[in-house]
């Protein structure tokens, strides 16, 4: 049989192939970039084994396992090991701890297919682990930077230019603010931290010691940020991204209007500009009580009159009514923070300053 793989920094640096052979609902509470779910048993075959489990030891559930995964079904499952196995000469396998289940498909692999295919030790909570561990080594051992700046200045694009940037809001699948929310869902918690934890790992691995991250609140959407990354955010020192006016509303039309309608329009078709236009209209009702009464109800007939123009003609022109209109909201807040942390301030400036500062920041590092 194969020898068990204990290399987990190998397996995140070079993406190799992964079939995690947890049932489908641990899968989704949590797993790894690019990896397949082909499960030993579905979620109602691993709770049947599991209360058997407990109510009869491991020898009644293993018993049971065999008869619930067999003729048919096994063949089935089989099948679709062996192509992963074949489409993936250099890939690996695993479940929770590296125990039981990955076994069975190892030696399944083995004697129906002649594949001697390796297994992951461990498993799933040895590599989550060595992932957790890597943020917080990170946190401990590397320079940070912190990116500030209104709403629409761009602080996405910085930390895309930048081969020490971590897109926080790329990871979780959102924009960061109220309306953020993307036309697909974010991933869970445990995958954001997964995804971050894999970018950390690699670009510590091309000397990089030093990251750019935009300053954010503990949550993106549904997505906490690592606890031990969000305490060390409320100290690391910071640059300040000034953008005018008219770019801010520019960008903003551009990403919360025109790129998140065709985000829609991609996933659902016909009924895409409908979602879209219920998404901007509650997440403007999302902040009600912060604007007040008479400004949400001013920047709502706004966005109605923009919305349904929109549909009439294809034109987005009217939305720069709305997303002017913002500023009243998001300005002020945006302003107390840059007082309130103005002492980590280092840097002020326009993109292709503050630009050209973090990369010399970055190399005095090096």
């Amino acid at each position: 049989m194969a020898a068990d793989i204990t290399d987990y920094r190998d397996i995140f640096l070079n993406d190799r192939p992964m079939m995690d052979t947890r049932a489908p609902v641990e899968f989704n509470k949590g797993a790894f970039p690019g990896v397949l779910n082909l499960p030993l048993m579905n979620d109602d075959e691993r709770q049947r084994v599991g209360t058997c489990y407990k109510q009869q030891g491991q020898q009644a559930a293993i018993i049971l396992g065999h008869q619930l995964v067999s003729g048919a079904t096994l063949e089935e499952r089989l099948a679709r090991w062996t192509a992963f196995a074949k489409a993936n000469p250099h890939g690996y396998l695993y479940c929770f701890r590296g125990g039981l289940r990955s076994q069975l498909v190892q030696q399944v692999l083995k004697d129906e297919s002649g594949i001697d295919y390796p297994r992951v030790s461990g498993g799933y909570k040895a590599m989550r682990t060595f992932l957790l561990e890597t943020v917080d080594q990170a946190v401990e051992q590397c320079d940070f930077v912190l990116l500030g700046g209104l709403t629409g200045s761009g602080k996405t694009e910085v930390i895309n230019q930048l081969n020490n940037g971590l897109d926080l809001e790329g990871y979780a699948n959102h924009r960061g603010s109220s309306f953020g929310k993307r036309a697909t869902g974010q991933p869970s918690t445990i995958d954001f931290e997964n995804r971050l934890a894999v970018d950390v790992l690699k670009k510590r691995a091309q000397g990089i010691e030093q990251f750019l991250l935009e300053d954010e609140s503990r949550m993106i959407g549904s997505c906490a940020l690592p606890l031990n990354l969000h305490r060390g955010m409320q100290t690391y020192p910071m640059v300040w991204l000034e953008e005018s006016l008219e770019n801010r509303v520019e960008r903003v039309l551009r990403e919360y209007v025109i790129e998140l309608y065709a985000e829609f329009n991609a996933a659902f078709g016909e009924s895409g500009f409908e979602l879209f236009a219920e998404r901007l209209t509650q997440s403007l009702a999302n902040i009600h009580k912060r604007l007040g009464g008479e400004r949400f109800q001013r920047l709502q007939l706004l966005m109605q009159e923009a919305l349904i123009e929109q549909a009439r003609s294809g034109s987005v022109d009217l939305h720069r009514g709305w997303i002017a209109g913002l500023r009243e909201y998001y300005d002020p807040m945006y302003a107390f923070q840059r007082e309130k942390k103005g002492a980590r301030i280092e840097f002020v400036g326009e993109q292709a300053a503050v630009v050209e500062y973090l990369r010399e920041r970055s190399g005095r590092r090096g």
